[in-house]
């Protein structure tokens, strides 16, 4: 009972002859206790009586007998059918296990018709207050369970593959508006503009899919791949029209989406990137596939701050952000750790905690954290400077 479920499964499906046997018997648990308690009922209830046996032939003496015959019963009881057993079973039950699995199944098929009735009877019994044998036989994990089952797994998993695990359990957490990137720092191609500046931002642009739209992202047109364009482009051929040919509708994304969901959803649509949208249809920034798996096995740059807009290390070990950046990226980033269970972004945090639209120069702390207002531009925190605390 003892054994651990999983590394047992996969022993079975290795191959493991004793793996397989004990599995077998732990299917229906109620068959294995009902054969170890009648073998144990049969072998306390001989022991007495043939150690009674044994010591009225050495002393002779009837009453003398019956004390020694019950002193000895309790320590060999005491001793061999329960302390020593059950130990050396609770601390190396695979090395008693699998042997013993080869002696249980012979006789649990020798003694099945009367385990079959006991059972019938007891299974019986445990049905009337809501017990099955299949309950008592499952052993399933919750993701809690699965969480403290990775975090304690010490020495046998690296350190880098416990955090991707535990990053993937933490997907249905997360939303996408948690990594998105904020609508005001969306990145794409305004054809609206002057012509060579449309061609200017195609050839200058780091990226690799760019949103199209028409002189604001709320008139989003759709999204253009550069490698559509770029031949057009040293041809002379590309014109707006041509540009808007070559763009695919956008994908929308409800802002309240897990990221373990919209993982699947991005498979399923053979998307890369979605717009995300609350409730009433408004944009709120932008989602990428790379956002969802650097949640997974981290920043793919050696200093994760250079990919964030508007956030710069200073030499003092501080941080200054733009207030559109979500707290969680910024974490991740720095590997500081601002609360991440209220507002997403720098700004919606300030706001919450001040309960006031701050003005510059305004410094408070947070947590183990040092925040103060540098910019503010219509009502909103354009830069805030951050530090950690210094420890006492």
């Amino acid at each position: 009972m003892a054994l651990n479920r999983y590394r047992l499964r996969h022993l079975s499906k290795s191959g493991h002859r004793g793996a397989q046997l004990a599995t077998k018997l732990l299917e229906r648990p109620d068959r294995l206790i009902g054969l170890i308690l009648l073998l144990n009922n049969v072998a306390q209830a001989l022991i007495p009586m043939l150690l009674l046996m044994v010591a009225q032939r050495l002393v002779g003496d009837p009453e003398i007998a019956i004390v020694i015959a019950t002193i000895a019963t309790a320590l060999l009881i005491f001793i061999f059918a329960e302390s020593l057993p059950k130990t050396l079973g609770a601390i190396h039950p695979e090395r008693l296990g699998y042997p013993a699995a080869f002696v249980y199944v012979p006789l649990v098929n020798l003694f099945a018709p009367l385990l079959w009735f006991a059972n019938l009877t007891s299974n019986g019994l445990l049905r009337l207050i809501g017990v099955t044998p299949e309950q008592a036989a499952a052993h399933s994990l919750s993701t809690e369970e699965l969480r403290t089952v990775v975090a304690e797994a010490g020495a046998m998993l690296p350190r880098r593959h416990k955090r991707m695990l535990l990053s993937i359990l933490d997907l249905e957490k997360i939303t996408v508006e948690d990594i998105m990137v904020p609508r005001t720092e969306i990145v794409g191609i305004d054809i609206s503009q002057d012509w060579d500046r449309v061609l200017k931002s195609l050839v200058s642009n780091q990226h690799t899919r760019l949103p199209v739209f028409d002189g604001g992202v709320d008139d989003l047109k759709g999204i253009v791949h550069l490698r559509r364009v770029l031949g057009l482009y040293v041809e002379n051929q590309l014109t707006r029209e041509t540009l808007l040919g070559l763009t695919r509708e956008p994908y929308f994304v409800p802002a309240g989406t897990p990221l373990n969901q919209q993982l699947v959803n991005f498979q399923h649509q053979k998307r890369r990137i979605g717009f995300v949208v609350d409730e009433y249809g408004d944009m709120l920034g932008l989602v990428t596939l790379e956002d969802i798996l650097e949640e997974i096995v981290g920043d793919f740059t050696s200093d994760p701050l250079m990919r964030l807009q508007n956030v710069t290390r200073n030499a003092d070990g501080s941080c200054a952000a733009g207030g559109t950046v979500t707290v969680r990226m910024f974490n991740r980033a720095s590997g500081w750790k601002l609360p991440t269970s209220g507002p997403k972004t720098l700004n919606g945090l300030i706001v919450e905690y001040l309960e006031d639209i701050p003005q510059p120069g305004v410094s408070f702390k947070l947590a183990s954290y040092t925040l103060e207002i540098a910019e503010m531009e219509d009502n909103v925190v354009k830069t805030v400077r951050i530090r950690q605390s210094e420890k006492k």
